[in-house]
């Protein structure tokens, strides 16, 4: 199938060739939204992680909060920010998987023959893991109020954390959205977003504090973005919110997590292209 069949159409459905970006993206979305609902067991399994890391995690670590120089008096409240990035950490790392199995069951082709832009077929699955990783954050939030987490921060605190959590999943789930285009196997989107995850979470700040981490990991967790966002969440939560790193680190987030959306667009385009 060459690029030039798959150009849009006036005579296909003119109607969607009238509408605009939002409303492209909104359809989009929709159709991934469905999808989620049709098969809530994948919610479901994403919320069981981040439950398992706050219960075993919180028990067996507790006392490493009484290391000098750890700089907190509960290891709970100071892992719940970390707990909450590695979530969406790891959901988004998934997120490309979809566009594999339209890949593979021809939805994708039939996708590109319609007017829709190709902007709009990327940014609609994000939204959707986006709303996906809201619904996440805020369960993460309420198994660790329940575990017995303190939130000093208040609501605002909550809402800041969030909004990283945003910014960090954006960033993930676009990245594996470009590797699923350009791989286009299930197999090695698997193998890339494990290398990439794993030193991730470990090479960061989200299980301890910087002054009890090794010297080269503690140089290396400064460039991590699950640092950054962990950052965020955890002086927003404190009694005493940092605004300017909360700031700095979240203009960190939105540069990269809108390079990496801008690459994914790429990909999808270049997919086209390869047809």
């Amino acid at each position: 199938m060459s690029a030039a069949t798959l150009a849009p159409t006036r005579t296909t459905a003119p109607s969607a060739r009238r509408a605009g970006r939002v409303a492209q993206t909104l359809v989009v979305c929709h159709r991934w939204v469905v999808g989620t609902v049709r098969q809530p067991w994948g919610l479901g399994v994403s919320v069981l992680q981040p439950l398992v890391w706050i219960v075993l995690f919180g028990n067996v670590f507790e006392s490493v909060a009484s290391v000098p120089g750890f700089g907190a008096d509960d290891y709970l409240t100071f892992l719940v920010p970390g707990v909450l990035m590695m979530t969406v950490l790891y959901s988004g790392a998934w997120a490309g998987t979809g566009f594999i199995d339209d890949i593979r069951s021809g939805v994708m082709d039939r996708l590109l023959t319609s007017p829709v832009r190709r902007s709009a077929l990327v940014l609609g699955q994000l939204l959707q893991q986006l709303l996906v990783t809201g619904v996440q954050g805020v369960v993460v939030l309420a198994i660790a109020a329940a575990a017995g987490a303190r939130f000093d921060g208040g609501l605002l605190g909550l809402a800041v954390a969030l909004a990283a959590s945003l910014l960090l999943a954006a960033a993930f789930c676009s990245l594996s959205a470009a590797v699923a285009l350009l791989a286009r196997d299930q197999t090695a989107l698997i193998g890339i977003s494990t290398t990439i995850v794993l030193p991730a979470t470990f090479v960061s700040t989200a299980l301890m504090p910087t002054a009890v981490l090794p010297s080269w990991v503690e140089s290396a967790a400064r460039y991590n973005p699950l640092t950054w966002a962990t950052e965020i969440a955890r002086t927003a939560m404190s009694p005493a919110v940092d605004w300017g790193l909360v700031g700095t680190r979240a203009a960190l987030l939105t540069v990269l997590a809108t390079a990496v959306a801008a690459w994914s667009v790429g990909a999808m385009r270049r997919y086209q292209r390869s047809l």
